[in-house]
């Protein structure tokens, strides 16, 4: 479950840091912030606070021309910068294979996973859940409501980055 704009603030701004507060607030959509993040050419993504104390991100890279699904949470220990992982992702009970790659943002663990078709994430967001999953188990499951409605405010969002 997503927790208030106000929270969703807190988690965003404090336990990030100082990196997270170079996203730039574009709007909200669907229960999503919708950011712009300088970093990745100044791609667009959504962003939503989780009770489990997850932050997940849904947006574009326009430095590497794909999408990605970002998420960190506090409690992650033990991922490796850079290092890869294997991992399955449940949508709504249909598990993809995947490859996440361990990042950290101002010390807090994190998974970013690439697409290299970002119609895929617009496919991702028409689905309710998504459930994570590596060799140990499942990692997090997240409620999608709303993404299909962030994501379109994310390409309303690009359009007017240029």
């Amino acid at each position: 479950m997503k927790i208030s704009k106000a929270a969703l603030f807190v988690a965003c701004m404090l336990p990030l840091g100082a990196a997270a507060q170079e996203l730039e607030y574009w709007g909200e959509a669907g229960g999503w912030d919708v950011m712009v993040d300088p970093s990745l050419g100044y791609g667009c993504l959504i962003q939503a606070a989780y009770q489990d104390g997850s932050v997940v991100r849904i947006g574009f890279d326009r430095n590497q021309g794909n999408g990605y699904v970002a998420a960190f949470n506090e409690a992650w220990g033990g991922i490796e910068e850079g290092e890869n992982y294997p991992i399955v992702f449940a949508l709504d009970g249909q598990d993809y294979d995947g490859e996440a790659k361990g990042i950290y943002l101002n010390g807090v663990p994190g998974a970013d996973i690439a697409f290299d078709n970002p119609d895929f994430l617009f496919d991702l967001a028409k689905k309710y859940t998504m459930t994570l999953y590596n060799e140990h188990g499942e990692v997090m499951a997240i409620d999608l409501e709303g993404s299909y409605v962030g994501l379109e405010a994310t390409i309303a969002c690009q359009e007017e980055m240029g």
